[in-house]
C-alpha cells in the first residue's frame, strides 16, 4: 500500500518527540536550586586550616558540599559546592571556576555566579568564619 511508509515515519517521528519531551523534563527543575534537599549546611561543619585556601584561590571541600575562596589573608568566602542546575555535585574547582560533571555547568567560585550552563542559578553563599584555628562552614551554632 502506497500509503503506509509515510503514516509509518509519522508515527515513529511523534513517538521519538514524545521521548524527547520526557528527557527535557527529566533535567527541568521547578526550584531552580536542582534536586538538593538542603543545598547548604544546616549545621556548623568544620572545614580544615585556614592555609589550606590560598589567597586568590578556591577549594572545594567535596565530602563538606562547600567551596571556599580567598580573596585576601583572612578573608573567606563561601558557597554551596551542590549545581543549581540538577543538583550534582561540583568535582574540581580549576582557576576559581566550579565544574558541574553531570551537564557542564561551570561557577565563578569567588562569586558563586554562574558562568556556563546549563545552569544560570549562583550558588547559594554559605557563612564561613575561622573558629579555634580552623575554618567553620554554616550557620552559628
Amino acid at each position: 500500500m502506497p500509503g503506509q511508509p509515510a503514516r509509518r515515519t509519522v508515527l515513529k517521528g511523534a513517538a521519538l518527540v514524545g521521548v524527547a519531551g520526557l528527557g527535557t523534563a527529566a533535567c527541568s527543575t521547578d526550584s531552580k536550586l536542582g534536586h538538593a534537599q538542603t543545598p547548604t549546611p544546616t549545621a556548623p561543619v568544620e572545614l580544615g586550616a585556614p592555609d589550606e585556601v590560598a589567597v586568590g584561590e578556591s577549594k572545594l571541600f567535596r565530602e563538606q558540599r562547600v567551596i571556599v575562596s580567598c580573596p585576601a589573608k583572612g578573608q573567606y568566602k563561601a558557597f554551596s559546592a551542590q549545581c543549581t542546575h540538577a543538583g550534582c555535585l561540583l568535582d574540581k574547582v580549576e582557576e576559581n571556576e566550579g565544574h558541574c560533571p553531570c551537564h557542564g555547568s561551570r561557577f565563578d567560585t569567588t562569586t558563586g555566579k554562574a558562568v556556563h550552563g546549563p545552569a544560570t542559578v549562583p550558588l547559594p553563599s554559605v557563612p564561613v568564619r575561622v573558629e579555634g584555628g580552623r575554618l567553620v562552614a554554616g550557620p552559628e551554632a
